[in-house]
């Protein structure tokens, strides 16, 4: 029963409490698990993405949500200028580390995509995000970030599941093991309508149906990939305690009953590439 207090909460305010504490866990959440092996499932998408924005050298480049660097890496070894952010300390350090590693230098930072602090107005040419800012919580504040930080004429290049596609399914097929529902829908970013009403008054959009196939041996190994190096599977998982095997046999069943082809998985997951030009 909701106290008197709770009920005498302005919506906005309720909303935006909801929302914090989200970003609160999503910051831990995504961090918890080596993400690499999944983002080697999204190669397509990161290439598809890159080809369409057309990188140039010196241009000021944004990645947001930009997990353990997939995406930044390729726009820096084009010749941009880059910085990435993500809300996950976790993956910044593994970001970090690979762009070490590969003699890159990009400017990774903790951040919200929500609240971009210290990043100025119309600061970059071009912003990416490869199924990264579909899962911050408020999208009207998302969706204004990306227009105040992109300069005019800049360019915009978004990937986000679809709801109907294959991983707005599997996130369904999750959804009863998840004792608290978020305050909104990821997938909210995959209808070409909503997307058109966060962004239509800041950018000229143009917005295409892509499919990424990711194929696996069983539901079995792609529970072994997911319920290890993606977060929000792993975070799932490993707060079920007695029921963990009852989420692993549920995650196994989908997709051997639901993507079985042949002798392999093949999931199919729609994706939408929406590309913008700054007004």
């Amino acid at each position: 029963m909701p106290s008197v207090i709770d009920l005498a909460k302005p919506r906005w305010l309720a909303c935006g409490m909801a929302f914090e504490e989200l970003k609160q866990r999503q910051s831990v959440m995504w961090g918890s698990g080596p993400y690499q092996r999944v983002t080697e499932t999204l190669t397509d998408l990161h290439d598809l993405l890159l080809e369409r924005l057309k990188p140039q050298p010196g241009e000021r480049w944004l990645d947001l949500a930009c997990g353990t660097g997939a995406m930044a890496e390729r726009a820096a070894r084009a010749g941009a200028k880059v910085t990435g952010v993500d809300l996950a300390p976790a993956l910044i350090e593994q970001a970090r580390q690979r762009a070490s590693a590969a003699g890159l230098e990009i400017d990774y930072r903790v951040g919200d995509c929500e609240r971009l602090e210290g990043i100025d107005d119309g600061s970059f040419d071009v912003l990416s995000s490869t199924c990264g800012i579909m899962f911050a919580p408020d999208h009207n504040a998302t969706a204004e970030q990306l227009g105040r930080v992109l300069k005019r004429g800049g360019r915009l290049g978004l990937a986000n599941w679809t709801p109907e596609g294959g991983l707005g399914r599997m996130f369904k097929m999750m959804a009863p093991f998840v004792a608290t529902p978020p305050p909104s829908s990821p997938f909210d970013w995959g209808k070409e309508e909503r997307v058109r009403e966060l962004l239509g008054d800041e950018f000229d959009l143009r917005i295409e149906r892509q499919v990424s196939i990711f194929r696996t041996s069983s539901g079995e190994e792609y529970w072994e990939i997911f319920s290890t190096d993606y977060g929000p599977t792993k975070a799932l998982a490993d707060s079920l305690g007695t029921r963990r095997e009852e989420f692993r046999q549920t995650w196994v069943d989908f997709f051997e009953k639901e993507y079985r082809q042949g002798e392999e998985i093949v999931h199919d997951r729609e994706w939408l590439l929406i590309l913008g030009t700054k007004r």
